[in-house]
């Protein structure tokens, strides 16, 4: 007589499957969560008959994630330097060695001298205004937009903002600053028209109840033709306290964007404060810079909502690291000579022809993107590549097990386009496994 066994009896318990030495070792770097989130699928795969008993635990430990968090390594290959949805710039070496130390405990507020509380971020700070000499002092917030409510709250709440019709901008996500400015409880007074506005349209604007003049950078797009704009100095001329935001993070002026603004020149043009970010072209991590005199600086640290804009710690430590340390990434990959470019191109290209993959070496053009430098094009090199192969690049099975890290590219003229002027030169290994990986 033959005894059918139910191969579900078969599937090993949780507790045998968690007791593998690889699993007890993960449960330690991933947590029990996770660990047992992957034993159950596998105890489910058994069941269903597309793995056999005896396989849970090898398919559990294949299925763990790479870390606890869900952030994916990525390459970015779409020739946008600063691109929003990869989280913009990369950190230095130096920067991401000041985030690890910075995650323990640190004397972010506490004077190891004398035993009190010391000013919070004190080494970053002073690290800003060593960056911008015309600054008379320095503060930070968690982002750029927090930098200019802050700045409106407290400067302008139930009177006028002055700015122009055409620095009315949009930014990420359908946020636009009109509505980021009047949730403050401040007022805009529009002046001038898209294309054009002079400093007297602003002159005309000013009255009692106005705390400002707004001056907007429109770092993502750009106006050109009959066309007129009210310099920082022609309007720090008016006799009202001037507010530029710059935007782009750009402290002083850089010689391949010389259509860029820069902080310090907006500074010693005039303006009372400028607003930036920490996290375009500055190279850092994401954080609002304010500058600008000792007294309006001092008004918008002590005001209530300081309070809750403040960064943390390791902002404090990858900023103070960016702006002391070695060139970072971005600076790096706008200065990178195109010759180098096409050289890594060829190279690329070879390799991965090499792999029976139809790829070659093309010219590209690249931008700064984060809202920076519009409309200027940066010569660069590409390989291109079957157009197939874009999802397996950003989502295939390497991917997901984190033994690669992920490619993102752009798509053009039915090709895959990996641009490689953001990518660092250090990558070029783990670009060409992860599209052999993604070919194979």
């Amino acid at each position: 007589m033959v005894t059918l066994v139910d191969v579900r009896r078969l599937v090993p318990r949780t507790d045998a499957v968690l007791a593998d030495p690889r699993l007890a070792a993960a449960e330690q770097r991933l947590g029990r969560p996770l660990v047992i989130g992957a034993v159950r699928r596998a105890q489910q795969e058994a069941r269903c008959g597309a793995i056999a008993p005896a396989e849970v635990p090898d398919a559990a430990v294949a299925a763990l994630p790479a870390s606890a968090a869900t952030l994916t390594p990525v390459i970015n290959a779409t020739g946008v330097l600063l691109h929003t949805n990869l989280g913009r710039a990369p950190l230095s070496a130096a920067a991401i060695e000041a985030v690890r130390v910075a995650a323990s405990c640190t004397d972010l507020e506490f004077d190891r001298a004398t035993g009190a509380r010391g000013r919070r971020g004190a080494g970053a700070l002073a690290a800003l205004a060593r960056g911008v000499p015309a600054a008379e002092a320095v503060h930070v917030v968690n982002n750029n937009a927090a930098a200019v409510v802050l700045a409106a709250t407290a400067l302008a709440a139930g009177r006028e903002i002055i700015v122009s019709r055409g620095e009315l901008i949009e930014i990420g996500d359908g946020f636009r600053l009109p509505d980021l400015l009047e949730s403050t409880g401040a007022r805009i007074r529009e002046v001038g028209t898209t294309n054009r506005t002079t400093a007297a349209d602003y002159a005309a604007a000013i009255g009692p109840d106005t705390a400002f003049v707004l001056k907007v950078h429109p770092s993502n797009y750009r106006i050109e033709g009959f066309t007129a704009s009210a310099g920082i100095a022609d309007l720090a001329a008016l006799g009202v306290p001037v507010v530029g935001d710059i935007g782009s993070g750009l402290l002083a002026p850089h010689p391949l964007l010389p259509g860029e603004p820069d902080a310090d020149s907006w500074l010693r043009a005039g303006a009372a404060l400028v607003t930036a970010s920490g996290d375009k072209l500055l190279g850092g991590p994401q954080a609002g810079l304010l500058l600008g005199t000792a007294s309006l600086i001092s008004a918008l640290a002590r005001h209530p909502l300081a309070r809750a804009l403040r960064v943390d710690k390791m902002t404090f430590a990858a900023l103070e690291a960016t702006l002391a340390g070695p060139p970072v990434p971005v600076v790096q990959a706008l200065a990178a000579p195109l010759g180098l470019l096409c050289d890594r191109a060829e190279r690329l290209s070879g390799v991965l022809a090499a792999a029976g993959i139809d790829s070659c070496p093309v010219p590209s053009s690249a931008a700064v993107g984060g809202g920076g430098a519009p409309g200027i094009d940066l010569p660069s090199a590409a390989v291109s590549l079957p157009a197939e192969l874009a999802p397996r690049l950003r989502a295939g099975a390497a991917v997901g097990r984190g033994g690669l890290p992920a490619v993102i590219g752009r798509i053009e003229n039915g090709r895959l386009l990996l641009d490689l002027r953001a990518v660092p030169p250090g990558d070029d290994g783990h670009l060409a496994a992860a599209v052999i990986a993604a070919a194979g």
